[in-house]
């Protein structure tokens, strides 16, 4: 026992030395400023070392005990390409909530998660991709095109909307510790980025100084004034200087203009890009030198490896090269990664939480929230006590259905059969056949489906499309057009199968339909007694549907972008200018506008009151709407507020533009008030050098809840309010 206890202490002494150094090692003090304790530890590196770490699979410098660390990490609609995790509805369908309290308390459980897992995996000295607390989310470019198969990642086509979710986002995810962040969230793509996805790494696109203020930029700014912590930059050039090597969005905009501290990141392979794609450069030591200067910390990639080289060269002084690391490393150091274990506030999250029923609820009630009933006949909502149901169609039982894209995985996947299943009355049959394929005709000609609908009191077909058919490049491996959709129209063997249900059939058809994008759903509309947009619901997704089906919650969710009739009323996808988008710009009559959605309840806005009817340019005005629920069931509204300025010929000014959006809950024959407030920066509008200018005329505003245009109230919205204010 004695030569035990004597081994110990010698074993104790001869470590004692090198614990004591690494103690008083200033950058591992976290009671020293975060300055000094960063240039302490890069005056540690080597050349190699500081370059390594500039990569996004960072290696360990093990004689000063930094491991490996993953930059590259994903959040979008929970924590994805990790373990198990919550799986929340796609970004998109969150955008339909037009709630960014729901945004915020999202993010704060993907977080908790995200530090769960983090917590867990450096416990077994795990130390892998995807595996870090850097996320590069969330996605708020502007979704200007319903082509583009990563629009369904954004919170789509406005500016304003993409803004207030996308800051409630980073907020949930970075915390509100006033040291450390819980993780660090990044603003992608900037700028100007939105398909085409198989010429992006070439594009150039082009903004008029208008539309880069008017609605390129905003979320961006709006992300950077709520100390988001990366940026990344683009694939793609804008207005001819490639994004990731662009002077003005970089340096003029990013940090002079908008005095962003944090670090910029590169999309994957976008330096590459440089002298591949866009051929600015002819190397890539010229690439890397090129993106570094221009203000590049975080390659995703190996481009930065050629730095080291550039630097022998003398191309690069290794004191620019440490300028730029410094900044990265403020993240790591901000994120606690250089303290001892248990120093933040987020050391002790437990596994617990991963996929908890607490945050299985809350991705219930985002999909509910989020669900969009685009026609009802009156059909909806169906009793669950009926004789026979029938279920059918290619997404009924399919997981792909609720993932989207950059998602995460568990093994409690509720489908939309599933949903529907567990939500009928005992006594009541129901019964499932597939019926049809995603995207192509049936190769065995027998069909036991439609017969069976025909003698159903109610068939519930979940069409649409999945990740499959759209998404990012390479990614969805049932896309001709490297996941764009340069076709608008559901793929034709579903619209045949419709037919086909629908013919001589006069029970009720109700159409579930998912997918991230706008859709040629006139046929649909037409065929279908009820037609509900699910998006890609999530992991609660088939129990949300199933409550709306069934009425036990009323659905509330509003589109987030416009559906055309056809791509006919668009500009070439190629085209970024806004003219002819968005419903800001649109003139032609769509299918479905910008912020439509019905509900079982019926919503009315009798009156609208400015608190006064003429003001100054730099002064507010307060705006009160009435809203009333003159229907038989409680249900929750989405109150928007538009603005319309004077038209002037020849130049170019929205149509409409959404200023303030509030959620509220009315039971039958109740009624509320909802206030707003229209600032100076709000009544202002963007004139064609990208200045932020005061109304030149009377300005009408309205209240309500869709796009206050004839095609919303021909589709059941209600009449918006409205009033003229005078700007003096």
């Amino acid at each position: 026992m004695q030569n035990r206890l004597l081994l110990s202490a010698v074993v104790a002494l001869l470590s004692l030395p090198k614990a004591q150094a690494q103690q008083q090692a200033l950058y591992l003090n976290p009671n020293q400023p975060l300055s000094a304790r960063v240039n302490d530890l890069i005056s540690k590196l080597t050349l190699e070392e500081k370059v390594a770490q500039m990569l996004d699979q960072s290696a360990p410098v093990q004689r000063l005990n930094i491991p490996a660390y993953s930059w590259w990490n994903e959040a979008l609609h929970g924590v994805g390409r990790s373990g198990p995790a919550t799986v929340f509805p796609q970004a998109i369908g969150l955008a339909a909530t037009f709630d960014d309290d729901l945004a915020q308390r999202e993010a704060n459980a993907i977080s908790d998660e995200a530090r769960a897992m983090y917590n867990a995996a450096i416990a077994q000295n795990h130390y892998v991709k995807y595996g870090g607390l850097t996320f590069w989310t969330p996605n708020i470019n502007i979704f200007r095109d319903p082509r583009w198969g990563r629009g369904q990642e954004t919170y789509g086509e406005d500016p304003y909307l993409t803004s207030r979710m996308g800051v409630a986002f980073v907020k949930g995810l970075q915390g509100n510790d006033p040291k450390y962040l819980k993780v660090a969230a990044c603003a992608k793509h900037y700028a100007v980025h939105s398909g085409p996805e198989k010429l992006r790494h070439e594009f150039n696109a082009e903004a008029s100084p208008q539309d880069l203020r008017e609605t390129y930029l905003p979320a961006f700014h709006a992300l950077v004034k709520a100390n988001v912590e990366a940026v990344m930059c683009a694939y793609n050039s804008t207005n001819g200087e490639p994004c990731c090597g662009n002077t003005f969005l970089l340096q003029d905009v990013l940090r002079k203009e908008w005095g962003f501290r944090g670090h910029v990141v590169s999309d994957c392979g976008a330096l590459d890009d440089l002298y591949q794609g866009h051929k600015v450069v002819k190397t890539q030591t010229e690439a890397a030198v090129l993106a570094l200067q221009r203000g590049v910390n975080l390659n995703c990639g190996d481009t930065y490896t050629a730095l080291v080289g550039a630097v022998k060269q003398g191309m690069l002084k290794e004191t620019q090269l440490d300028s730029s690391l410094a900044v990265l490393l403020r993240t790591r150091f901000k994120l606690g990664l250089f303290d001892p274990k248990g120093t933040t506030p987020y050391d002790k999250i437990p596994t617990s939480v991963i996929n908890s029923p607490a945050h299985r609820q809350l991705a219930k009630e985002v999909a509910l929230k989020s669900v969009v009933l685009l026609k009802n006949n009156g059909v909806l909502p169906l009793r669950n006590d009926l004789g026979k149901y029938f279920v059918t169609g290619p997404n009924a039982t399919s997981v792909d259905a609720l993932l989207g894209n950059y998602y995460g995985v568990n093994g409690q996947m509720t489908t939309i059969l599933e949903g529907l299943v567990a939500s009928v009355q005992p006594g009541s049959q129901i019964e499932y056949k597939q019926g049809m394929l995603l995207d192509r005709p049936n190769v065995n000609p027998i069909d036991w489906t439609t017969g069976e609908a025909k003698v159903t009191d109610a068939t519930i077909v979940v069409m649409g499309i999945t990740g499959l058919l759209e998404g990012e490049e390479g990614e969805s491996i049932a896309s001709a057009h490297a996941g764009d959709r340069l076709d608008y129209n559901l793929p034709q063997n579903q619209i045949d199968f419709l037919r086909k249900l629908r013919k001589d059939n006069k029970h009720p058809i109700v159409a579930v339909v998912t997918g991230g994008s706008p859709m040629n759903l006139a046929e649909v509309h037409e065929l279908a007694d009820a037609v509900v947009l699910a998006w890609y619901p999530g992991e609660e997704g088939g129990s949300a549907v199933a409550d709306i089906i069934f009425g036990k919650a009323s659905p509330s969710g509003k589109l987030p972008i416009t559906f055309p009739k056809s791509l006919d009323q668009l500009p070439a996808y190629e085209s970024y200018g806004m003219k002819g988008r968005t419903y800001r710009y649109l003139e032609a009559e769509p299918m479905y506008p910008f912020g439509y959605g019905l509900s079982y309840a019926k919503f009315e806005y009798p009156s609208l009151k400015l608190s006064a009817k003429k003001v100054a340019k730099n002064k507010p005005v307060d705006v009160e709407a009435t809203v009333t629920n003159t229907g038989k069931m409680e249900g929750e509204e989405v109150v928007q507020l538009y603005v319309t300025h004077q038209a002037q010929p020849g130049v170019q000014i929205p149509l409409y533009a959404l200023k303030s959006f509030k959620r509220v809950k009315l039971q039958p024959g109740a009624s509320t008030t909802v206030k707003f407030t229209l600032t100076p920066e709000m009544l202002a509008r963007i004139n064609e050098k990208g200045e932020s200018i005061a109304p030149s005329g009377p300005v009408k505003v309205w209240v309500g809840g869709s796009l206050p245009t004839q095609r919303s109230q021909d589709l059941g919205a209600a009449k918006a309010a409205a009033a003229i204010l005078a700007v003096r």
